[in-house]
């Protein structure tokens, strides 16, 4: 029983990672419908920032929680204006090749600067140690991450549920056509909710960077993952890509432990659970079946 329930642990620790990235890359292909392959890039900058500000100014994780995800926000507000949105009206697969562009550009300078060798990022003083549930104890710091990403999952449900701006983007987001129809300027929203969704992936970095090695490659296998994620929870939507996010972690620890002797079913249950669903439900488990032309 006690393994079972280390191991749902770890799972939901895992599927908070893939809720805030999931969440992230869900409210840019809502509002933009632009698939941002550059996304595990800037979570891999959120772990990499923190490691610099750390190791070279001295600045400790708390101050990089905030201030990591604030300047990627920034820089990827400053992409969508160069760039992204010159290309929005044409097919989306040019977005797709500029961020897939993206994403090698980033992880070659950091590459050119670092080296590909992982990096240790200590854990927070005042986060080490384990917590006492009874049946098994767990690292206090992956207790924190699991109860700091539902508290943010829990308020950004809040805003975009219960305050008009939050309304508006999240019909912008889910709803895009429609909203227009009601007269309402979508485009004023795309910068800063494309620079949301970044934040959300710089945040997921910097969480990221006590519990996995710091490198520079560390977004580009977990970002396929991601992508699977949005795809199960249904393209757009927000609470399914939280959910999804949350369930495939479970999947995954479960996998992982009761089916280590298949290493190859492990390593693809995420990817036969999306096949499943998409035969089921092509639209995902939350997403809008749209109309045919």
């Amino acid at each position: 029983m006690s393994g079972f329930a280390q191991n749902t642990f770890n799972g939901l620790v895992s599927g908070a990672f893939y809720a805030l990235l999931a969440l992230g890359l869900a409210v840019i292909f809502g509002m933009l419908r632009v698939v941002n392959f550059a996304h595990g890039a800037f979570y891999m900058l959120g772990a990499f920032g923190a490691y610099v500000l750390l190791t070279e100014a001295g600045v400790p994780f708390w101050a990089a929680l905030v201030i990591m995800p604030v300047a990627l926000a920034v820089l990827g507000m400053a992409l969508e204006r160069a760039v992204i949105h010159r290309l929005t009206r044409l097919d989306p697969l040019y977005n797709f090749l500029l961020t897939f562009g993206v994403t090698l550009i980033l992880q070659d300078l950091v590459k050119s600067r670092y080296g590909i060798q992982s990096s240790p990022y200590a854990t927070p003083s005042a986060l080490s140690g384990s917590v006492d549930f009874g049946l098994f104890e767990f690292p206090t710091y992956r207790v924190f991450i699991l109860g700091f990403t539902l508290l943010l999952c829990v308020a950004v449900w809040w805003v975009l549920g219960r305050t008009r701006i939050g309304m508006v983007v999240r019909a912008a987001t889910e709803r895009p056509e429609l909203t227009r129809a009601f007269g309402i300027d979508v485009g004023r929203w795309v910068t800063p909710v494309f620079g949301f969704g970044i934040g959300l992936a710089g945040l997921a970095g910097v969480l990221a960077a006590p519990m996995r090695a710091v490198n520079p490659l560390m977004g580009a296998d977990l970002i396929i993952v991601v992508f699977a994620v949005v795809v199960i929870g249904g393209l757009g939507s927000i609470f399914g890509s939280v959910a999804a996010g949350f369930g495939i972690g479970l999947v995954q620890a479960w996998g992982e432990a009761y089916l280590s002797e298949f290493p190859i079913v492990s390593q693809t249950v995420v990817f036969v659970v999306m096949a499943v669903v998409l035969l089921w439900r092509p639209a995902g488990l939350f997403g809008r079946e749209e109309a045919p032309a």
